[in-house]
């Protein structure tokens, strides 16, 4: 039987908490896995392009994932698609899983974690953060951030000024009219866009400032100039994929780029910032092992609560 897993199911099975969790277990455990991710990526004959991500793997878990996206900039939502959660000893299809739920809910709370681990603390001077994007992957960012650390203020830009506000409100914030106010105010810096042009150039930052950049995960977005990520202490989730895929490919940059890897951070093999006052970015593009690693916790919490629908497609 295959489980279907809904949206309304994995908002009602899933916490930021265990998410999180389940997240800094696959960055340590990853690099054993001995089969790298796949991205796979193409433009369509519409308005959108789709993307593969192939396989979902990670040491001790009897199982793997494909997942296949669409993206529509101009749909609400913009980004579609289903995660195949199939089981490793027969490829038997155990869930179908709403994508774009797993999706906002790993990369945002994955950059929570990265963010946290980064950053200097509060206690250390980092008392601001900064929005800018204010969609489903920086709502995401903050909720799990609000379970790691504290500040005292929240700043938040978007284009448009009314999801600004809103998210503004929802999380006790204000409003800055551009990035670059955003960056003067803020301490921590997390931008999640659809921006095709840099956001931050090297001028509009300060040391000791850390900045998580989501949205430069295909080619052609860009949120951050190149004199940024040459300057600053750069960690990624993966750096063949971003060199290929991310925020160094489309700045022009090598994977020698990068210090290091989250995964190497989280390890103990490389330091997260070297001294307070180095500027620090995370730019992730995002990996397969991810999606199975919150998709394998809903899976095992809707098969004990059972949650969902179950059919079979070999009927």
């Amino acid at each position: 039987m295959t489980r279907l897993l809904t949206r309304t199911d994995l908002l009602e099975l899933l916490d930021p908490a265990a998410c999180v969790q389940a997240l800094r277990e696959g960055f340590a455990a990853a690099a054993q896995d001995v089969l790298p991710g796949q991205r796979v990526r193409t433009d369509l004959p519409f308005p959108g392009t789709a993307t593969a991500l192939l396989p979902g793997l990670l040491p001790g878990t009897p199982a793997y994932t494909v997942k296949v996206n669409a993206k529509f900039p101009g749909a609400s939502p913009a980004l579609r698609g289903v995660i195949c959660l199939h089981g490793g000893a027969d490829g038997a299809l155990l869930a179908l899983l709403d994508s774009a739920t797993v999706t906002a809910w790993r990369t945002g709370l994955a950059a929570a974690l990265a963010t946290d681990l980064l950053a200097r603390p509060a206690a250390d001077g980092a008392e601001t953060v900064g929005v800018i994007g204010a969609g489903a992957q920086s709502e995401l960012t903050l909720r799990g951030l609000r379970a790691l650390r504290s500040w005292d203020r929240l700043v938040v830009h978007d284009t448009d000024p009314r999801r600004a506000s809103a998210f503004a409100r929802r999380h006790g914030g204000t409003v800055a009219a551009t990035p670059a106010e955003v960056a003067a105010e803020a301490d921590v810096v997390v931008l999640a866009t659809w921006s095709r042009e840099p956001l931050l150039h090297l001028a509009d930052l300060r040391p000791g400032q850390h900045l998580t950049a989501l949205g430069a995960d295909e080619p052609g977005k860009r949120e951050l100039a190149p004199e940024v990520l040459r300057s600053a202490r750069l960690i990624v989730d993966d750096a063949t994929l971003v060199a290929t895929h991310g925020a160094l490919a489309n700045a022009g940059l090598p994977a020698s780029t990068a210090a290091a890897s989250l995964g190497e951070v989280i390890r103990g093999e490389a330091p997260a910032r070297p001294h307070g006052q180095r500027l620090t970015v995370y730019a992730p593009v995002g990996l397969p092992w991810q999606d199975l690693a919150l998709s394998w916790l809903a899976y095992q919490r809707a098969e004990a609560a059972g949650a969902g629908t179950t059919l079979d497609l070999l009927a």
